[in-house]
């Protein structure tokens, strides 16, 4: 008796929550208006509810039966769901990154250099460049938060003798009509995009148009590891740029993509939630011995924050060189 009312709890739960997820890809994917994608999940709702009263009611399994051939038709579509790289992007993800590697030598195509001065404000630049692993400098880095304390956006910024740098941040792809959305992310709303740009593009337009957060923290890492690093980046962009991905909240995104990156340089880099708590990065970062450790993560994340140092600056200003003026 009481395995059976544990079998039908677990079967509860279950469609409880196939059935929401259900109810949420209909509503996120379902071609056509808001109407459209209104009708499709009510009517998923409708039907999951009904099938398990009468379940209830009559004690069969045949409403099970069925929901299992209604979720079976419902995953079919949603694998047969692909992504693209062929859609009316937003202007910040309109281009994808690619690389040629020549040796030492790097050529990027489309780095962003946009001029910000709000969300919807901005001059559009997109670049070549030509990088030197050789002058390769330092890595640092870069958390930005908006909102809750568990969650900030990761980048990685590199650094060359000559002063310049590069930021590395995995984004979603937005389209032109789209707002970011991080349910939205686990229903395929968005795809993946690498974006190389210049600090004073993508690190200034979070402090100074978006009010984010932001911390830079300086990487311990030899030449070698950060040359092949770098490398990891560009092969991630071209291959974006031939084989487009959905960006997904939990499993691919700014902080997982960058450690399975890390992963190939470094395999016994250790799994943790705080690689999907991006937010509390900083302590993993501490434990594994990749920043500072001659100070606790308190101190260092004190030290680390950029954000006033950041709004201060003006248009004109080396934005590199202001925002660690005091960054240890």
């Amino acid at each position: 008796m009481i395995a059976r009312m544990l079998l039908v709890g677990l079967l509860a739960l279950a469609t409880l929550c196939s059935g929401a997820w259900g109810a949420l890809a209909l509503w996120y994917q379902l071609p056509g208006g808001t109407v459209v994608r209104t009708l499709g999940s009510v009517t998923w709702a409708l039907v999951v509810i009904v099938l398990a009263g009468i379940a209830i009611r009559r004690r069969s399994w045949l409403p099970a039966g069925i929901y299992l051939a209604l979720y079976a038709l419902l995953l079919l579509w949603w694998s047969s769901i692909a992504p693209s790289n062929l859609r009316d992007w937003a202007d910040d993800v309109s281009r994808p990154l690619t690389g040629r590697i020549e040796g030492s030598q790097v050529v990027l195509h489309n780095v962003r250099d946009f001029a910000w001065r709000s969300d919807t404000d901005y001059d559009a630049h997109w670049e070549t460049r030509r990088y030197d692993l050789d002058h390769l400098a330092s890595a640092d880095a870069v958390l930005s938060y908006w909102g809750s304390q568990a969650i900030a956006h990761a980048m990685i910024s590199f650094g060359f003798d000559d002063g310049r740098h590069l930021v590395f941040s995995v984004e979603i792809r937005r389209e032109r009509h789209e707002q970011y959305s991080p349910i939205g992310g686990f229903f395929k709303q968005f795809e993946t995009t690498l974006v190389a740009a210049d600090e004073h593009d993508i690190i200034r337009v979070r402090t100074n148009v978006r009010g984010e957060d932001d911390y830079l923290y300086p990487l311990r890492m030899d030449k070698p590891a950060m040359r092949a690093l770098f490398l990891s980046y560009v092969r991630a962009a071209n291959h974006l740029a031939t084989t487009p991905a959905f960006y997904n909240t939990l499993t691919s995104n700014c902080t997982t993509i960058v450690y399975d990156m890390a992963r190939q340089i470094a395999p016994g880099l250790p799994w943790d939630i705080r690689l999907l708590l991006t937010g509390y990065l900083p302590a993993y970062l501490h434990k594994v011995g990749a920043v500072d450790r001659s100070v606790p993560v308190d101190v260092l994340r004190e030290r680390s924050r950029i954000t006033e140092r950041a709004r201060r600056t003006r248009a004109t200003d080396d934005f590199s060189r202001a925002i660690r003026e005091r960054t240890p």
